[in-house]
């Protein structure tokens, strides 16, 4: 979304970085990703792939440790060229942890995109902060915003229930209480309020990942609950602007759903019935007019949000979203049209971060200067036949075993540490 944002009429090949967080087919398709071409590629590979003459542009929507490694490996790579791809990443959804660490992950692009006037600030602050150019951050919005303006009786004017979306996160909360009270509340809404109609709108079917691990998906917690659920309550997945399309009140912890949401104009409540707290990232929405709790929703409240707060996080559906990424477009421009771009030169090096660096290119086959390491280079980027049938089954076996590992060994073994 975010390539073609910043300009519509291209040829682009998608690369899917094969990690924890590679996305499905089903995924994929539902947010919409359309590509010319596609196809999923170790690190190391990518780096080899990336013809320096045949890009323009190299967006990089990766978690920040993949940036960080692709952005070493290009650097080396395109080394005392007189041409290179432009390079552009940013720090997509509610940004209200790590901000410090993923931002610096994703310092030595070309172009960092900020989602908002407020992230903005922030992100100049952060590489100012450590004396690293901050020339790179450009505001713009986020790339997934758009749909038909909220109506009360639905964007095509048909009658239907009023419903009701609540936008689940994969990591929010993190405790099995907290979330089996939060899919009980939304059980008891149904069931307060038989005539409207209540989603728990799901990120991932079980097994599936995103870039934050699910521990307990609410699939699960669902199937344990007493009873079966309302038949006015149900658990959905698709698109969330075609959730959107028929939602007349969202609710969430701290999901970028909710930005989704009052981008069109949509009442939004982020719940404060589990306090309002960093770790649950809903202190982000403080002065936005939307803390509610669902005790309040039950009782009729429709949260107003704050016209100047919307303003500066770029959500408000004024008109202006259309040309939030002008600034984006133009600066791309003229970077794909200088004489020569510098060197990428990433503020984290062998120098400044010998600790910490070294692990994460390691991750993607790189050592600290971005060289594939010893055993990758050589290693066939890609097999055939049986082989090839053979190793997907492999890797299917071990991501398995590994989702089997993070859902259900990793909580007991934290359960028996606090005996």
């Amino acid at each position: 979304m975010t390539a073609y944002r910043i300009q519509s009429d291209i040829r682009l090949d998608g690369y899917l970085l094969r990690g924890r967080a590679t996305p499905t087919v089903r995924q994929l398709d539902e947010v919409g990703a359309r590509a010319d071409s596609l196809r999923e590629i170790r690190g190391v590979d990518f780096v080899r792939s990336v013809d320096r003459t045949r890009y323009d542009v190299v967006v990089l929507a990766c978690v920040g440790g993949a940036v960080q490694a692709m952005l070493h490996g290009l650097a080396r790579a395109w080394r005392g060229a007189a041409t290179r791809p432009v390079v552009v990443t940013g720090y997509v959804g509610v940004v209200y942890e790590k901000l410090a660490d993923g931002l610096l992950l994703r310092h030595g692009a070309d172009v960092v995109l900020a989602n908002s006037r407020h992230d903005a600030d922030r992100f100049r602050e952060v590489y100012r902060g450590v004396g690293a150019d901050d020339g790179s951050v450009v505001e713009c919005a986020l790339p997934f915003l758009g749909g038909d303006r909220y109506r009360a009786d639905g964007a095509t004017g048909t009658p239907r229930p009023y419903t009701v979306v609540f936008a689940a996160q994969p990591s929010v909360p993190e405790s099995r209480a907290d979330r089996t009270y939060l899919l009980r509340r939304a059980v008891e809404h149904a069931r307060k309020h038989p005539d409207r109609e209540v989603l728990v709108k799901l990120r991932s079917k079980p097994g599936e990942h995103t870039t934050h691990i699910e521990e307990l998906p609410y699939q699960k917690l669902a199937a344990k609950a007493p009873g079966p659920l309302p038949a006015n309550c149900r658990l959905v997945y698709g698109n969330m602007g075609e959730v959107l399309d028929r939602t007349d009140l969202m609710v969430t912890v701290s999901s970028t759903a909710a930005l989704e949401s009052l981008h069109r104009g949509i009442p939004t409540a982020v719940l404060t019935d589990l306090g309002v707290r960093e770790v649950l990232g809903n202190h982000h929405f403080l002065g936005s007019g939307c803390l509610a709790s669902w005790d309040e929703l039950d009782a009729g409240h429709r949260p107003e949000p704050d016209a100047d707060w919307l303003a500066r996080q770029g959500v408000a559906a004024d008109g202006e979203y259309e040309r939030a990424f002008d600034a984006a477009r133009t600066r791309v421009t003229a970077l794909r049209t200088a004489d020569r771009l510098p060197p990428i030169t990433p503020y984290y090096t062998p120098r400044t971060a010998p600790g910490y660096l070294p692990g994460i290119l390691a991750r993607h086959g790189l050592d600290p200067h971005g060289e594939p390491l010893a055993g990758h280079a050589d290693a066939p980027e890609e097999t055939g036949g049986l082989r090839r049938v053979a190793r997907e089954t492999v890797r299917e076996a071990a991501r398995g075993a590994y989702r089997h590992g993070v859902q259900r060994v990793a909580p007991a073994i934290r359960r028996w540490g606090q005996l």
